[in-house]
């Protein structure tokens, strides 16, 4: 089992340790993902162009969602 490592303590999906419990996670380039801020997330992974970036300043995890936040259901991700 691979292991993801988060340090964004108010994200629905970290644990104790840094831990992402998140069952699926998407990271893609700001490019792509600055024009679709909340409707682009891992379910979509599979649809979604290739988007190569120079840098990690250029990335991002579409899979966040805050703590106690209404959206945890919205894209059917869950904790493991």
């Amino acid at each position: 089992m691979v292991r993801v490592m988060c340090s964004v303590s108010n994200c629905h999906y970290w644990d104790q340790g840094n831990v992402c419990q998140a069952s699926q996670i998407m990271v893609t380039a700001d490019s792509l993902a600055d024009p679709a801020p909340d409707s682009l997330d891992a379910p979509q992974a599979s649809t979604i162009q290739a988007t190569p970036v120079e840098n990690c300043m250029e990335t991002c995890c579409k899979t966040y969602v805050s703590r106690n936040s209404q959206d945890i259901y919205r894209d059917q991700i869950t904790r493991r």
